[in-house]
């Protein structure tokens, strides 16, 4: 009795479709008291009378009342292979099949194979089947499912194009478990790996210049690679000349991890990028269409035997002198997850590739609200008005900060940025001047984000020290905030010239022993944090007052000298500019050197004093 019931709800559900198909009127079935009653929605005229609308239900419910599960399966799969709009899929059969499947355990081929096909449907690939083998096809890749008698799976395998099938026992364990929406995403992941735009001829040419990428960015790892140790693997992340790469497979894409902030360093896995709790930024190699040719490589620019310049990088040969080939396409840095960049880092980029970033779909807003927008949402974003500060609270063991984002500032076109999901490029050997150049963009986002919170001032809140944070340069800020120990301002200056080489100075309310300055380095290397490193900053001059003297004028030239460690007359290029580690090529790739700025010259007099901010 029970069995007729739910057949009867299902018999129902499906009625509705048919009903619909053959007369255009939307109606609406529900269950009333275990029986099926119609109901008709408000504002709908279904043409029929209610005596028909009953006749018509209790005509289809015959109709289907004999009907078993797999000719009930078959109904809503020809349904959907024929929906009455061709541009449009068949929606509501697709979820309704998708709940069938999902009400019942897998105990026969015939009812994996149903899974199997709706999850290849779902993903936009084909699906054919041989005895007992199930195939989800694409244009660069297969996925072979062999199949037993009572629904389980023996084997699973992913085949690239022109290569032999591989096992992939990831895949095998998530269908055993029967866990298809985990399944479904990393089919999803397989589709996005192998989906090459273009036609068959140049989807095949990126495909093999892909692979030829791929096999020399894993021969440069290997060249360059230190033991396998939990500190050094950080290391390998932060300082390696291509991050930490983790070599591509059939099932899984090549995938560069490139920075992890020093307050976030966890013990990583050699089988997934991220482990516990630690936020790793990624970089999945593939490649993208371009309006413009590029030549990119079809075989490997690494010479045979491999060969090291005398600082012990890897040569590679220019693309010229191996084989290669000009098309509408070049590879990506895809980047996981995308980043907060600003408008000067970006023209770096191009730079280095000589490709142009297409900045047609950006949208470009102060740096802060875009960082504002990664930490707390976009809904977080639309509370603080355009022309409004942001003001943020931020709560730590026996204080309360509050840090304040000035709009005029940061709306400034010099510190407007954009958020970037992919870097192209066109030749391995540019990878490391792009890493180092991301790595950087992350580090003075990572401190910036450190003061951006869920909790806002208000009017009643009480805070323990008020700070303002403005842009100073392109790779530099100041933190703004009141001495403990003094009637005056003080301004902690963070440069960050690489992710690296983060370097603090304190002046104002007097000039302070250097000790302060390398305890706020030394603190804010390890945290990357700026509350953090205010508190420990005050801390230390509450408890050694001494450390201030009183020659504030003649001091802040002096500071200026310590924390760039020139003359305002001299060129801060050495400090300002990027040392790219990368990888030597045989007279091919350039490196690009940058023009710097004085970080200093919007607030220096002529007698290099910085009596002005104070």
């Amino acid at each position: 009795m029970k069995h007729d019931t739910r057949q009867s709800s299902l018999i129902i559900t499906f009625s509705y479709w048919t009903f619909q198909d053959d007369y255009g009127n939307a109606l609406t079935y529900r269950r009333v008291l275990g029986r099926p009653s119609l109901t008709k929605p408000s504002g709908v005229n279904t043409g029929l009378q209610p005596i028909e609308m009953k006749s018509t239900v209790s005509d289809l419910h015959l109709k289907f009342a004999e009907k078993t599960w797999n000719e009930t399966f078959q109904l809503v799969r020809r349904c959907m292979e024929k929906p009455r709009d061709e541009s449009k899929p068949c929606e509501p059969l697709v979820r309704s099949l998708e709940r069938l499947q999902e009400a019942f355990n897998v105990s026969s081929i015939h009812t994996m194979r149903s899974r199997l096909e709706m999850i290849a449907k779902h993903q936009r690939m084909g699906f054919h089947i041989t005895d007992a083998t199930c195939y989800l096809t694409a244009d660069l890749f297969y996925l072979e499912v062999v199949l037993l008698p009572c629904g389980g799976v023996e084997e699973v395998k992913v085949a690239p194009h022109g290569a032999p099938a591989v096992a992939s026992e990831h895949l095998l364990q998530l269908l055993r478990l029967n866990n298809f929406d985990d399944f479904s995403r990393k089919l999803e992941g397989l589709f996005n790996q192998y989906n090459i735009p273009g036609d068959n001829e140049v989807k095949l040419k990126l495909f093999t210049s892909l692979q030829c990428l791929g096999k020399d960015l894993e021969q440069v790892s290997h060249l360059t690679r230190l033991p396998e140790d939990r500190g050094l693997q950080m290391d390998v992340i932060n300082n390696g000349q291509i991050g930490r790469l983790i070599a591509g497979k059939e099932d899984y894409p090549l995938i560069i991890q490139f920075y992890i902030a020093p307050s976030d360093l966890k013990t990583t896995s050699d089988s997934s990028p991220t482990d516990g709790d630690a936020v790793i930024q990624t970089a999945q190699i593939t490649v993208g269409v371009q309006n413009e040719t590029h030549r990119l490589q079809m075989a490997s620019v690494i010479p045979q035997p491999p060969q090291l310049d005398p600082q012990g990088d890897p040569v590679l040969l220019m693309v010229n002198e191996v084989q290669s080939e000009a098309l509408p396409a070049c590879f990506l840095l895809r980047l996981q997850p995308a980043v907060p960049v600003t408008g000067p880092l970006m023209k770096k980029l191009s730079q280095v590739t000589d490709v142009v970033i297409p900045d047609v779909d950006l949208q470009w807003a102060p740096l802060s609200k875009l960082l504002m927008r990664g930490s707390l949402g976009a809904s977080s974003v639309t509370q603080t008005l355009d022309g409004q500060d942001a003001i943020f609270k931020v709560c730590l063991p026996g204080v309360t900060h509050s840090y304040i984002f000035p709009e005029s500032a940061w709306g400034a076109p010099g510190h407007r940025g954009t958020v970037i999901e992919s870097v192209p490029f066109t030749h391995p050997a540019q990878v490391p001047a792009l890493l180092e150049l991301l790595r950087q963009q992350c580090a003075l986002n990572a401190l910036l984000s450190s003061c951006i919170t869920s909790q806002r001032v208000s009017s009643g809140s009480v805070c323990d020290l008020h700070c303002e944070v403005l842009p100073f340069s392109e790779t530099s800020f100041s933190v703004t905030f009141q001495h403990p120990d003094a009637d005056a301002l003080s301004v902690l200056m963070v440069n960050v010239p690489d992710s690296r080489q983060i370097k603090c100075s304190l002046f104002g309310a007097g000039k302070t022993c250097p000790s302060v300055d390398e305890c706020a380095t030394t603190v804010m290397k390890t945290c990357m944090s700026i509350p953090g490193t205010l508190r420990a900053l005050c801390i230390k001059l509450s408890a050694s007052p001494h450390l201030v003297t009183t020659d504030t004028k003649s001091d802040h030239s002096s500071v200026t000298e310590d924390l760039f460690a020139v003359s305002p007359s001299s060129s801060v290029e050495s400090v300002v500019k990027p040392d790219f580690p990368g990888l030597n090529t045989s007279g091919g790739v350039s490196r690009n050197s940058f023009s710097a700025v004085d970080p200093l010259s919007e607030w220096t007099g002529s007698d290099d004093s910085l009596s002005d901010m104070i």
